[in-house]
C-alpha cells in the first residue's frame, strides 16, 4: 500500500483564543481555525459522546467494521494522519479510521444514509482544513477534543454503547465515509473551512455575524428543522434577579441595575437570521454570542423575559447556526436530496473534489 505521509504546511493562521464554533460555551471574534459541533458545537445529547479513554489499537480495520477490504487502495486509506488523543499519545491513523469515528461521534446513527454521507465528507473537508491550511497543533494534524477540533469516539466505546447492533450500526457508518472517499469541498480552489452545527431555528447564520469575519460560502441560507423532528429544539434558563446581575456584573463591571427592574433591559437588534447581534443590559450593549456564553444557552436565538421574580431566557436551536445544520441535513435527506445537494444547499458555491489531487 503507497502511505502518503502529510508534511504540514502553515499557510494560513487566523487568530483566536478558543475554538467557539466547535464550542458551546466560547464566542469568538474571528473566524476559527477549526470548526463544529463543529466543527463542530458540543456534540448533542442524542449523539455519541466523545469517549474518553484512548484504545491502544486506534485504527479501526476491516475487521473491526465489518466491512471487506478493497483490492483497491483507497484515498481514504492512503492519507495518514497524526491525532492527538485524550492521553496525550499522538496516534497514527488513516484518514477512513478516523472519520468512521468521528461521523460516528458527531451524528446520530438514526439519521438518513445521505445526511451521514454529508456528515462525513463535511468531517474530511474540516481535517484536510486543518492539516494543510490552518493547523492548530505542533506535533499532530488534529485531536479527539470536540471544542478544538472535532467530537471522536473509540470503536470499543461504540461496540458497549451499541451492543448487538454493533455490525449493523458499524457497517452504515462505514458505509458513509466509503462511498464518499476521498471527497472533499473546495471553493476557488481553495478548502473551506466546513464548520456545521446541531440545527437552526429556521435559516442558518452568516459566518460574519458570530465571527466577525465572512466567508463568501458561509453565507445564511433556509434550514428546515422543526420542534417536531429536533430533541430539545425549544429550551428555557431561568435565573433569579442575583445571579442575573451578579453573571452581567462579572463580565461588566461598569453594568447599572437600579431599584427600576423594568429598565435593566434595553433594545434588542437581531442579526438577519433571527439571533441576537446585541442586546442591551445594565446600559451596556453586550452581543448575543457572549451573552449566550455567559448563561450557557444553547444558541444564540433567544429572547428575554424579565419579571418581577427571575429572568428567563428562551432558546431555539443548537449550536453557533454557521455551516450545516445537521438535523436540517436529515430534513433534507428525507425529502430525497443526496449529500452533495445537501452539501451545496449549506455550503454556498462550493464544489467536491477528490483529495488525491493535493497529495500529487
Amino acid at each position: 500500500m503507497k502511505i502518503i505521509i502529510i508534511t504540514v504546511i502553515v499557510l494560513t493562521i487566523f487568530s483566536f483564543a478558543y475554538p467557539a464554533a466547535m464550542a458551546l460555551t466560547t464566542p469568538m471574534d474571528v473566524l476559527p481555525q477549526q470548526s463544529s459541533q463543529t466543527p463542530s458545537d458540543e456534540p448533542d445529547s442524542s449523539t455519541q459522546p466523545q469517549d474518553d479513554t484512548a484504545s491502544e489499537d486506534s485504527s479501526a480495520s476491516s475487521s473491526q467494521t465489518g466491512g471487506d477490504a478493497q483490492a483497491a487502495v483507497k484515498p481514504d486509506e492512503s492519507i495518514m494522519i497524526k491525532v492527538l488523543k485524550s492521553d496525550g499519545n499522538v496516534y497514527d491513523m488513516t484518514m477512513r479510521d478516523y472519520l468512521i469515528s468521528v461521523v460516528a461521534a458527531e451524528m446520530p446513527v438514526s439519521f438518513e444514509p445521505e445526511a451521514l454521507k454529508a456528515q462525513a465528507v463535511a468531517a474530511r473537508t474540516y481535517t484536510l482544513y486543518n492539516m494543510l491550511v490552518s493547523p492548530s497543533h505542533e506535533n499532530a494534524d488534529v485531536c479527539t477534543d470536540y471544542a478544538c477540533c472535532k467530537a471522536y469516539i473509540e470503536i470499543d466505546e461504540l461496540k458497549t454503547q451499541w451492543g448487538g447492533k454493533y455490525e449493523e450500526y458499524i457497517k452504515k457508518i462505514d458505509d458513509a465515509v466509503s462511498s464518499t472517499d476521498g471527497k472533499y469541498m473546495s471553493y476557488n480552489n481553495e478548502i473551506v473551512l466546513a464548520v456545521f452545527h446541531s440545527s437552526s431555528a429556521g435559516r442558518t447564520e452568516n459566518a460574519e455575524e458570530v465571527w466577525n469575519t465572512g466567508k463568501p460560502y458561509l453565507v445564511s441560507v433556509d434550514s428546515p428543522e422543526t420542534a417536531d423532528i429536533v430533541p430539545n429544539f425549544k429550551t428555557t434558563v431561568t435565573v433569579t434577579h442575583k445571579e442575573f446581575v451578579d453573571t452581567v456584573k462579572a463580565a461588566y463591571p461598569e453594568a447599572y441595575f437600579g431599584d427600576d427592574i423594568t429598565a435593566w433591559v434595553g433594545e434588542t437588534v437581531n442579526t438577519p437570521s433571527g439571533r441576537v447581534d446585541h442586546i442591551t443590559i445594565g446600559g451596556i450593549d453586550i452581543e448575543g454570542t457572549k451573552l449566550r456564553d455567559m448563561f450557557d444557552l444553547r444558541s444564540a436565538y433567544f429572547s428575554l423575559d424579565l419579571n418581577s421574580l427571575d429572568a428567563t431566557f428562551t432558546v431555539t436551536g443548537y449550536g453557533h447556526g454557521v455551516g450545516m445544520s445537521q438535523y436540517g441535513a436529515n430534513v433534507l435527506a428525507l425529502e430525497g436530496k443526496n449529500y452533495e445537494e445537501i452539501l451545496k444547499w449549506y455550503y454556498t458555491g462550493v464544489e467536491l473534489r477528490d483529495d488525491a489531487e493535493l497529495f500529487e
